[in-house]
């Protein structure tokens, strides 16, 4: 039997533009679980409490009443109690049997099944399959900071529920070896996860508006993943893993829709090369994005609606000819990508970050001016990438 204790304390103090957001949060977690050995059950049981609390200065935390605003810190308990089984079929079949109970002091029951089979074909061969539910309370404010940058105004149209979601997941992996005593390991994974109440801020319906609701419909994230790790004799090693994705969100009497700044497949490598003659390691890294739907400001704005593919590479030598001391340099972002390049600007009105000259109509819609003719405010959430282009760098290394 064992019991597990543990406390952290958050404290925010940021700025954005004018906007000061301080907000601090405390969780204590505790935990009993007792194991024990079966025949061929491996069974873990056990008991939990989460408490929770949290404040800020937004309105997250804070409720009108008689024309005043009351600050209302959010204090949330959660105790719970779980079981889980793994059973052993054979030396090749297991099977995993969970069900936790949850009683969220807010939000009240929450039932979470889980689901696992494990056959190991051989030893270099093992297939996977896993599924089971969540359950997540969003803070909306710590977690999307565009809520904050920005001009828009957030509206949160009703009281956020928790996110819910089903997934499943199919993985495989192979071990490869060889003779020189290299090797691969090939991981791929096929993945679904079903979400409801999801929470996505709307950015399309008002330009000057960021709107946060629970979606009247549902969302799907799917795709397939494929990992490859790679080490030969000869010093040189990789990593190399893809995924494609299909995400979007539906709702009744609506088309799919992609939400913003959500690729469609992304890729990313490591690579290293170790010359031992020369105690030299040469290491190789970087990703690549396909196109993302870009959040506007409207019809008038004449920036992309999509992003380009773009990709940031680095490269990075490493000279380790003392036990103690190594020097190393490299450059980052060697095609000296930058968003939005093609674009006539990157972040709308940078010049007037608090608008004060933007001019509006009686229906508080931007009229076109001749310093703002696109009818546009200030608003960064189009950044999309790394705003620092091609970089050198050096430095030593010390160990004692």
């Amino acid at each position: 039997m064992i019991l597990s204790f543990s406390y952290n304390n958050h404290a925010q103090n940021s700025v954005y533009g004018n906007v000061i957001y301080m907000a601090d949060q405390h969780v204590a977690f505790s935990q009993l679980t007792w194991d024990r050995k079966i025949r061929s059950h491996d069974l873990l049981i056990g008991a939990a409490l989460r408490y929770t609390y949290y404040d800020d200065n937004s309105p997250a935390t804070a409720y009108a009443f008689q024309g005043s605003t009351i600050n209302a810190p959010d204090a949330v308990y959660l105790p719970g109690l779980f079981i889980q089984d793994e059973i052993t079929l054979n030396e090749k079949h297991k099977v995993l049997l969970g069900f936790r109970y949850d009683y969220n002091s807010r939000h009240g029951n929450i039932y979470t099944p889980r689901f696992a089979y494990k056959w190991a074909i051989n030893e270099n061969n093992i297939l996977r399959f896993n599924a089971g539910t969540g359950f997540r309370v969003v803070n909306l404010f710590t977690e999307d900071h565009a809520a904050l940058t920005g001009s828009r105004t957030v509206d949160v149209n009703s009281e956020l529920k928790p996110e819910r979601s089903f997934n499943v997941n199919l993985n495989y992996a192979k071990k490869v070896y060889f003779e020189d005593g290299g090797m691969i390991n090939l991981d791929g994974s096929l993945f679904y996860t079903y979400f409801n109440n999801r929470i996505i801020g709307d950015f399309d319906t008002d330009p000057n508006r960021i709107i946060y609701d629970n979606l009247d419909g549902y969302a799907v994230s799917r795709g397939i993943s494929l990992n490859i790790d790679a080490a030969f004799r000869g010093g040189f090693k990789a990593t190399i893993g893809g995924s494609l994705l299909d995400v979007f969100t539906r709702s009744p009497n609506q088309a799919k829709l992609l939400p913003v700044l959500t690729e469609k497949w992304t890729a990313t490598w490591a690579m290293s090369y170790k010359i031992k003659p020369l105690n030299l390691t040469i290491d190789y890294t970087g990703n690549v994005y396909g196109p993302m739907r870009l959040p506007l400001l409207g019809d008038t704005d004449p920036r992309s609606k999509y992003s380009p593919v773009w990709s940031i590479q680095n490269i990075q030598f490493t000279y380790s000819g003392s036990k103690k001391m190594e020097m190393y340099l490299g450059i980052k972002n060697l095609l000296n990508f930058i968003p939005g390049r093609k674009d006539p600007f990157l972040i709308a009105r940078s010049n007037d970050p608090f608008d004060k000259n933007v001019q509006y109509d009686t229906n508080n819609k931007v009229i076109a001016t001749a310093d703002n003719p696109y009818g546009l405010t200030f608003d960064p959430n189009f950044v999309y990438a790394p705003n620092q282009g091609i970089r050198g760098f050096l430095g030593i290394r010390y160990s004692y």
